[in-house]
């Protein structure tokens, strides 16, 4: 993928404005900002998913649209749940959908140490104190929606008995949740989140950059507008579950002294039909072994997409077409097909393999020779060239291709009826084998040697053309049909997401045959599979013992396809 990709898809979208764009041209022209600096700011416990996706295209999209910069910023203020494959596989995502930061690589934790100045600062303003109160007792003297907040037994501590804990705090005298820092705001606030929120927590864990430097850790609302404003970020950009805390924010811009004051908007959250991007259930998911890790090809983690073959273009244009609204909706999972099928119908050759063979025997053609044959790579593509398939006395079909008593409209192989091979010749069923049991092994056919390259010299129509492979030289492979991990639109609408996995989401084909030519698609490559759909390498294939993942369908995963048509 050339690297100004992203930049030319950036220049198209200015015909595709919204909310977000309008407010940040309005910015630039009234002078609020002078130029525009976002950030992309993940927490490193887990990958990324689809949902991350839409962030990284608007925020690093943006700041290329309006010549800014974008800082990729690391959330790690849990060391709990924060591992380094987590920061790498998020560095590799990032790079992957065609972005770069350049040299703005930053994390929370640079920050620990002017959070915590800013901490006691708030401290000395007596906006904040030490809250020795029990977690429960905590949680339950926030009040509820209709009724306000009682103030703690601790809520009054003067500045420097709040000082002389705080920094009792930092230097490890007490345990986990023994204490915490709260924010002294409006207890009666209709905003739940301004009732004296914790901004700092006790945590005696080795932290993966600061080691065990630290034993108290900020909060994601204390560290968050706070870098925004050490990094002089102008437009802070959330998805709709921190508009709630958006209050908070501008609180803590508003009493402390930060060296800049940026903006927060929210935009609506991607959801996505068949689809769950909760980062927690997400886990579970790999925690449980219901998948295979967090780069499962059903996952819809950027790493699982991308093992599956699914090209980062396709996600990119997905984002741009379902754009960025202010409210949430459910995106209807046949637009990210469709855009994913629109890029590889595009860029995939063409080949040939049959997933479940059935031999095809050409009575009349002579035994021990091999006819060579040239198939297009691209049916739209003249510069894609061709490549040479080999036709013998034994072939493959598909066994879905053939029907003994055919049904209304199947057109395919029957006894007595003759359909076309792609790139080849005319055949005609004449005789089916079965084995004891009655199962079809073999059909036994003859072929018009006149119908070279499919087509019959006097003219005559066939309703189906069929793709084979030669027996003669066919590669066995492993090929995996993933489909939906859940079986209904809207995974855990009734309360219990795990009810609705779907237990049919992979099925494991070990008899495929394929053609030659695709022993040298390389890692990454998708390919069509004529009449099956698009097909990349697994990261398990091995040299002679090749697998392949379906990236997807010609059609709908859930679409009902009639058995018929050629």
């Amino acid at each position: 993928m050339p690297a100004e990709t992203p930049a030319l898809e950036a220049a198209a979208s200015e015909t595709n404005r919204d909310f977000i764009r309008d407010l940040v041209q309005a910015d630039l022209e009234s002078r609020r900002v002078t130029s525009v600096v976002t950030r992309f700011p993940p927490e490193p416990n887990g990958y990324l998913h689809l949902g991350h996706a839409k962030s990284i295209c608007l925020n690093f999209g943006l700041a290329t649209e309006f010549g800014g910069i974008c800082h990729l910023r690391f959330d790690d203020t849990n060391p709990v749940k924060e591992e380094q494959e987590f920061i790498d596989a998020i560095k590799r995502d990032v790079h992957w959908l065609g972005f770069d930061w350049g040299e703005h690589l930053y994390h929370a934790s640079d920050y620990f140490e002017q959070l915590y100045q800013w901490a006691e600062h708030l401290i000395r303003a007596g906006l904040a104190y030490v809250d020795d109160s029990p977690v429960d007792e905590m949680r339950a003297m926030r009040g509820t929606l209709t009724e306000p907040g009682r103030a703690s037994a601790y809520r009054d501590r003067g500045v420097e008995e709040n000082l002389d804990l705080f920094r009792r705090m930092r230097a490890g005298e007490y345990p986990n949740g023994a204490r915490v820092l709260r924010a002294k705001i409006d207890l009666a606030a209709g905003n739940m989140n301004l009732r004296d929120p914790v901004l700092y927590r006790i945590l005696h864990a080795a932290h993966p950059r600061t080691g065990t430097a630290w034993c108290i850790y900020p909060t994601y609302d204390f560290a968050h507008g706070q870098s925004d404003a050490i990094e002089k970020v102008t437009h802070s950009l959330c998805t709709l579950e921190f508009e709630d805390h958006r209050p908070l924010y501008d609180w803590l811009i508003e009493h402390l002294p930060v060296p800049a004051r940026p903006r927060q908007t929210e935009f609506a959250r991607l959801n996505l039909g068949y689809t769950v991007l909760s980062k927690r259930n997400l886990t579970d998911f790999v925690k449980r072994g219901i998948v295979t890790g967090w780069d499962d090809p059903r996952m819809p983690t950027l790493a699982g997409l991308r093992r599956r073959g699914v090209p980062a273009e396709a996600v990119r244009e997905f984002v741009r077409r379902i754009g960025m609204a202010r409210a949430n909706s459910i995106v209807d999972l046949a637009l990210f097909e469709h855009a994913i099928r629109d890029r590889l119908n595009q860029s995939s050759q063409r080949r040939m393999a049959v997933l479940r063979p059935l031999k095809l025997t050409i009575e009349n053609f002579p035994e021990g020779e091999v006819q060579e044959l040239s198939a297009v790579n691209h049916p739209d593509d003249p510069a894609a060239g061709s490549r040479t398939v080999r036709f013998g006395r034994e072939i493959y079909v598909e066994r879905d291709d053939f029907m003994e008593v055919p049904a209304k409209k199947f057109y395919r192989l029957s006894p007595g009826r003759e359909v076309r091979l792609r790139y080849a010749f005319l055949v005609t069923c004449r005789e089916v084998v079965k084995d004891a049991d009655g199962n079809v092994v073999e059909l036994r056919c003859t072929y018009d040697p006149a119908s070279r390259g499919g087509n019959a010299p006097d003219g005559r129509k066939v309703q189906a053309t069929l793709h084979w492979v030669c027996a003669a030289d066919a590669i066995p492979a492993e090929v995996r049909l993933y489909g939906t991990l859940f079986n209904r639109p809207d995974p855990g609408a009734d309360g219990d997401i795990f009810a609705d996995i779907n237990p049919e989401s992979l099925e494991v084909l070990r008899g495929a045959l394929l053609e030659p030519s695709l022993a040298d698609v390389s890692s990454g490559e998708v390919v069509q599979f004529e009449r099956q759909g698009y097909f990349c390498p697994d990261l398990d294939s091995r040299p002679g013992a090749p697998v392949f993942n379906r990236t997807i369908g010609l059609r709908d995963t859930w679409a009902k396809v009639q058995a018929g048509g050629g």
